[in-house]
């Protein structure tokens, strides 16, 4: 996989470029289209994703977040070139950039996972049946702790966060909520946080890279609208919250408190 390294390293390159050439909030958050994920394009999506695309055609079929699915033949590669907008758009440093490279069309055929932090400078990876990696060393420390102490709720606003706060106030001592649903579940991989919950229906593109790290270390993540997790499709059609943490009865517990 060091071919693969190689090139999403060179794609972080390409979309510092962009986040150079759109220095201020007033350069980066313009409207300039919709994409074919529902969500508004702005100027820094449509910047980094116009550069990946450059640096990954001709490799496989690419699904990203704004032109939908593109190219043709095997890998399939699935980008979210800004994972967290709304903090890259604000200047807030934690947002990334998630490619996940795939045999086949489902979260099961995922054999790569690249995540990129442009704020802490980390970068995490992984090889399906081989382990996960922060900045090349392996994730082999202390996992998320069994109970709750820091949970992070991802795809949020602020209504969302008030109706289902009172739902894990007995499972959870601890909130986050940081912004990027690509670099939470790195975090649960690497034991900074005992649990994550997309509060929203998240898409393939959001969490093909990183739910690689996440389960290359053992520890369980579904989609509790829509199980089972392995067999959900690497499209931008496919939605559902997502839920993990260090067992499946903790699991269990967050999507159920979180379907009453």
């Amino acid at each position: 996989m060091s071919d693969w390294l190689d090139l999403c390293r060179a794609a972080v390159g390409d979309v510092k470029d962009v986040l150079a050439a759109l220095p201020t909030r007033a350069d980066r958050e313009p409207v300039v289209g919709a994409g074919l994920g529902g969500d508004d394009t702005t100027a820094i999506d449509a910047g980094a994703e116009r550069v990946i695309l450059e640096r990954l055609a001709g490799h496989g079929t690419i699904v990203s977040e704004e032109v939908g699915r593109t190219g043709e033949g095997r890998p399939l590669i699935v980008v979210d070139p800004i994972d967290g907008s709304v903090n890259a758009k604000r200047g807030i440093p934690f947002f990334s950039l998630s490619i996940a490279v795939a045999d086949g069309e489902t979260m099961d055929d995922v054999e790569f996972g690249y995540v990129y932090d442009f704020g802490a400078h980390e970068e995490w990876t992984a090889e399906r049946g081989r382990g996960a990696f922060l900045n090349g060393e392996p994730l082999d420390g202390a996992g998320p702790k069994p109970e709750l102490e820091i949970l992070s709720f991802e795809a949020t606003v602020t209504s969302l966060i008030a109706q289902q706060a009172p739902h894990v106030a007995e499972l959870a001592h601890r909130i986050r909520v940081m912004g990027s649903l690509a670099l939470s579940l790195c975090h649960l991989a690497a034991g900074r946080v005992d649990g994550v919950v997309s509060l929203k229906p998240a898409r393939s593109v959001d969490i093909a890279a990183a739910q690689l790290l996440v389960r290359e270390r053992g520890i369980p993540i579904d989609l509790f609208d829509d199980p089972p997790f392995g067999r959900a499709p690497l499209d931008l059609e496919g939605r559902s919250r997502v839920v993990a943490a260090g067992t499946s009865e903790v699991c269990q517990k967050l999507a159920n408190a979180l379907s009453a």
